[in-house]
């Protein structure tokens, strides 16, 4: 077939092909990292601000300290696309990762720290119930978890709000008793005053001893983040109850949760909250909105606690933007790195350095998801994503006359490193 075209036919043409090239190159540009930022953001051995480590068990029964609260026992939901059997990235980190049970016999307890090489990580922040072989400093620090110890009456009819609250439950009941006999109780004291002065302070002070930098809440599980000021008086009367009411307990939960963390920020802790969609069909997403934390950030007897609100707050990334401008609020985007693509992610990162960037810290949530999907391949695939996400928001500063080339690598070590390192004095 013969096309025939006139003068102004080819010259229409002609300016459409142009468009059709220079939009192609536009978005490659786009789409492209600098060499110089890519390179640095490369070299930087990271300090992951959230992540679940497992302990390399050769034998015996597995670990399962590495959450309080696991998630792999709820019922089935509509996984995002990467976590689901076979996701392309999952194929390629099992490659950096083939047959774990050798990689463990051959490195033993060295093992984790060799996990965080292959990541490109120099500290984890490890969020356990209790540290143990291969999980130790230097390299891992511990973050343990504090949910239980405001929860202290019988919880069974917040137990029947859902299936998972029904699974969840018993175990931050069991993780209570043994908070209670590490501090020589058998049962909860009978007073306010006895539970706060020698049980709550007494295990934040020895989990600070143990080498705690942080305490975990995975509140946004169990109920709304809304923790409202509370009179002591009020909790005292509520705690004197066999069976308060759901308006009551929460009463004694929200004084609770605010003497913690004041005590936290006495003791020179941060406190990190859940603060995203989290795992499961039954998980109520509105009562994980990081905006139900500002009378707890705003509240001038806590400025001295520091907050880090986990997983970039999705799908709250905005709220958790304007977050940022209290003193004592930070955030991290562990998970996002996992759950959305690099394209995704850096319009966030580049919202959060546009506002105050000495806020953001980078974090992995590496977990056992699976046998295909373990600590160590959600670390690396979160890891690697972090890094491209990073640099293609620094990137696009850089192009868009915000910053300088140096401005760009001194974010890249701000994110990936010395944000943290400040935080937690590391």
């Amino acid at each position: 077939m013969i096309f025939a075209y006139n003068a102004s036919e080819m010259k229409s043409l002609g300016l459409y092909l142009s468009a059709v090239l220079l939009a192609g190159c536009h978005r490659e540009r786009e789409a492209s990292v600098d060499p110089a930022i890519a390179a640095e953001i490369q070299r930087i051995r990271a300090i992951d601000n959230h992540a679940h480590p497992v302990r390399p068990v050769r034998n015996g029964p597995p670990d399962r300290e590495f959450d309080a609260l696991p998630v792999d026992h709820m019922e089935p939901a509509s996984d995002p696309l990467s976590l689901r059997p076979n996701a392309p990235l999952t194929l390629e980190a099992n490659n950096q990762f083939p047959n774990k049970p050798s990689l463990i016999r051959e490195n033993g307890d060295a093992y984790p720290a060799w996990v965080l090489d292959q990541m490109g990580v120099d500290v984890m922040l490890a969020n356990r119930v209790a540290m143990g072989a291969g999980i130790q400093p230097p390299r891992f620090r511990w973050v343990p978890y504090a949910d239980a110890l405001i929860f202290p009456l019988d919880n069974t009819r917040l137990a029947a709000r859902s299936p998972d609250r029904k699974a969840f439950f018993p175990l931050e009941d069991a993780l209570r008793t043994r908070y209670l006999h590490e501090a020589g109780f058998q049962g909860v004291p009978a007073t306010l005053a006895d539970y706060l002065g020698r049980v709550v302070t007494p295990t934040l002070e020895r989990q600070k001893q143990g080498g705690a930098v942080a305490e975990k809440f995975e509140a946004a599980y169990l109920r709304s983040l809304q923790f409202d000021k509370v009179e002591r008086a009020a909790a005292d009367r509520v705690y004197r109850q066999p069976a308060p009411t759901a308006a009551d307990y929460k009463l004694l939960q929200d004084f609770l949760f605010r003497y913690i963390v004041s005590e936290c920020g006495r003791l020179g802790m941060a406190v990190h909250l859940h603060s995203d969609a989290g795992a499961g069909s039954y998980f109520e997403v509105a009562g994980a909105n990081p905006l139900l934390l500002e009378s707890v950030l705003e509240d001038p007897e806590l400025r001295k606690t520091r907050f880090v609100l986990l997983h970039a707050g999705w799908p709250f990334t905005r709220e958790i933007t304007a977050l940022l401008e209290r003193p004592n609020a930070y955030l991290d985007f562990s998970a996002a790195d996992l759950l959305q693509t690099p394209a995704s992610l850096a319009a966030d990162i580049r919202q959060w350095l546009e506002w105050v960037p000495e806020k953001v810290l980078f974090g992995t949530d590496a977990y056992p998801y699976s046998d295909q999907l373990g600590w160590e391949e959600s670390g690396w695939i979160a890891a690697r994503t972090a890094r491209q996400a990073l640099g293609l928001a620094l990137t696009g500063m850089l192009r868009d006359g915000e910053i300088t080339r140096d401005r760009a690598l001194e974010l890249a070590r701000m994110v990936l490193r010395e944000n943290a390192r400040r935080l937690y004095g590391l």
